[in-house]
């Protein structure tokens, strides 16, 4: 458990980082050749999700709960914006529905 929950943060910052440089170009007048490193970041997420055993459903439901803990953190580490009390009761219930999808017992 402790191997895919890593894995999902990798991934997800992959996908972050590969939607965060193309908003630097748009909205913040950054290079357009943020968008090659994008491309690559976004390439390198969906390669990801490709390395987990179990049903890809079930994978992208699951990641979704790590995917808003750690976008939470970025908001904080990058855009400088401390999360709320709401935003880290919010994170609390997406892990423990990432919990409930990963560890069901399955026949």
């Amino acid at each position: 458990m402790v191997n895919t929950f890593l894995l999902f943060v990798v991934t997800a910052v992959s996908e972050i980082v590969g939607c965060y440089l193309p908003w630097l170009w748009l909205k913040k007048n950054g290079s357009p050749w943020l968008l090659l490193p994008a491309a690559a970041s976004l390439a390198l997420f969906a390669w990801l999700l490709t390395l987990h055993p179990d049903a890809s459903g079930r994978i992208y439901a699951a990641y979704g709960g790590v995917y808003v803990s750690v976008a939470l953190v970025w908001l904080w580490m990058v855009d400088g914006v401390r999360p709320s009390l709401w935003d880290v009761a919010g994170v609390g219930l997406c892990l423990a529905g990432m919990a409930v999808i990963m560890l069901a017992p399955r026949s």
